[in-house]
């Protein structure tokens, strides 16, 4: 059992989103793999970071990705860094699941991730931070992505609709 679909993109893109709506089309479970880390670990993401860095988050990370990418038959979100991870990158390439790489204008991203009081990666000016992970993200989310799809402009409906319709076409559902 491996998930149908794997979301990828920098904050704001949609991934959560999009994904809970995609899941609903396809009549499968969603998950988060923030959530994931978070259930398994008992603490939030703020939290980890805080008290045990990045590194251990991204190690953490691993862990829950790669249990649902053998055990869980669903759509599956990732962080937006998840991919920076070499056990993550590896494990996702080795899976075989469809990676959708939601993008979005950096304009377009900042709106939605707002204040990002949330998001520990964007603390300090969040547009800034943006464009860095943008810049240091692209490639990796290029070499897994087996379809892009822009969510400028549209409702998260529109973005699970073109995501269902596109991987049906391609023969990946």
């Amino acid at each position: 059992m491996t998930p149908r679909v794997v979301l990828v993109g920098l904050p704001g893109a949609g991934k959560s989103t999009t994904g809970r709506r995609l899941a609903k089309i396809l009549a499968v479970p969603f998950a988060d793999s923030d959530d994931l880390v978070e259930a398994a670990d008992g603490r939030t993401v703020r939290e980890i970071f805080a008290e045990s860095g990045e590194a251990a988050f991204r190690a953490a990370e691993c862990a829950a990705i790669s249990d649902a990418l053998t055990g869980f038959d669903g759509v599956l979100a990732l962080g937006g860094g998840a991919l920076t991870h070499d056990g993550t990158r590896s494990a996702v390439a080795a899976s075989g699941v469809p990676v959708v790489l939601l993008r979005a204008a950096l304009a377009t991203l900042g709106v939605r991730v707002g204040d990002a009081q949330s998001r520990p990666l964007l603390a300090g000016d969040a547009a800034a931070r943006l464009a860095e992970l943008e810049l240091e993200r692209a490639p990796v989310y290029a070499e897994l992505a087996d379809l892009t799809v822009d969510t400028d402009g549209r409702t998260p409906g529109q973005i699970a609709a073109t995501v269902a319709a596109r991987l049906h076409n391609s023969g990946r559902l």
